[in-house]
C-alpha cells in the first residue's frame, strides 16, 4: 500500500468528530476517495447511523487517490491518542501498508504508530426518506432541549406545525416543552411542507447533540411522521457530520 498523508488543521476539532462518531460505533472503517473522507456506520442494533463526509479542500494536506482506501479504526483507541492535544495543535494521519501513525503537530510533533484494525465493510445506503420539515437552529439551543428531556423522561416526542417545532417529554417526574417558533431568533430556516410528529428514545439523541454541537453552532433537524429524524452538523472546515436515528414506536 502506498503511502498517504492527512493534515487536519485543527486537532482539537478532529477530537470533537471522533467523539461524535463513537457515539453509534466503537469500530469503523474510514473511506479515503478522491473527493474527500468520508464514514458511514450503524450501531448494534442497527437502529441509529453516523455519516460524515469532509471534503478534501477541508483538509491542509490530502493525498492523490486513485481507487478508494479503506482505515479501519478503533475510536476509544483512537481518542485515548488524542488527550494529548494542545490548543493550536495540528494533527496528520500516515497511511502506509497495514500501519498509520498520528502526529499531533504543534510546538513540539509527537507521534505515535498503531496497527489498522480489519473492519468489515458494509455497503450503507442512505435511509430513503421523503422528510416533510426542516428547521435549522442552533446546536446548543437543540443540546439543551435533549438534556431538559432526559431530566424527565427516556424518550423524546418532535411536533412540528406550520408555526413552531416542539420538543417535549413527559414522565412522572414532571413535563418539558421546548418551543422553536418560525421566525424566531434562533430558528435560521423554517421549512415545513405538512406537520410531521415522532417520538424517539433518548438514548443516543442526548449523546449526539451533546458531543455535535462542540463541532458545529449549527444543527439542522428533518423530520417526517413515524419516519427517522436526520440532524446534521456542518463542519467548520467544511463537511458535514449527520445522523439517522430510528423512530419509537409507540
Amino acid at each position: 500500500m502506498a503511502k498517504y498523508v492527512i493534515t487536519y488543521t485543527d486537532a482539537k476539532e478532529w477530537s470533537y468528530i471522533l467523539d461524535g462518531i463513537a457515539v453509534i460505533v466503537e469500530e469503523a472503517a474510514f473511506s479515503l476517495r478522491q473527493d474527500g473522507l468520508a464514514l458511514r456506520a450503524l450501531d448494534p442494533s442497527r437502529t441509529a447511523m453516523v455519516d460524515l463526509f469532509i471534503p478534501k479542500e477541508g483538509f491542509e494536506e490530502y493525498p492523490e487517490v486513485e481507487s478508494e482506501v479503506k482505515i479501519g479504526v478503533n475510536f476509544k483507541d483512537f481518542r485515548k491518542l488524542l488527550r494529548r492535544l494542545r490548543k493550536g495543535d495540528k494533527i496528520s494521519l500516515e497511511l502506509e501498508e497495514s500501519k498509520l501513525r498520528v502526529k499531533l503537530i504543534g510546538k513540539s510533533t509527537r507521534s505515535i504508530t498503531v496497527p489498522l484494525l480489519e473492519v468489515a465493510a458494509e455497503e450503507l445506503p442512505t435511509p430513503k426518506v421523503v422528510y416533510t420539515a426542516t428547521v435549522k437552529t442552533a446546536s446548543d439551543v437543540l443540546d439543551q432541549a435533549m438534556k431538559d428531556a432526559d431530566a424527565v423522561a427516556d424518550a423524546v416526542k418532535f411536533d412540528v406545525d406550520e408555526e413552531a417545532l416542539y420538543i417535549r417529554a413527559s414522565s412522572d417526574k414532571g413535563e418539558v416543552e421546548v418551543k422553536l417558533d418560525k421566525g424566531g431568533e434562533l430558528v435560521y430556516e423554517f421549512d415545513v411542507k405538512e406537520p410531521a410528529s415522532a417520538v424517539f428514545s433518548l438514548e443516543y439523541l442526548v449523546d449526539i447533540t451533546s458531543r455535535a454541537s462542540r463541532v458545529s453552532d449549527i444543527a439542522t433537524i428533518e423530520l417526517a411522521t413515524a419516519k427517522p429524524i436526520s440532524l446534521t452538523f456542518d463542519i467548520p472546515a467544511g463537511g458535514k457530520l449527520t445522523y439517522f436515528v430510528a423512530p419509537r414506536v409507540e
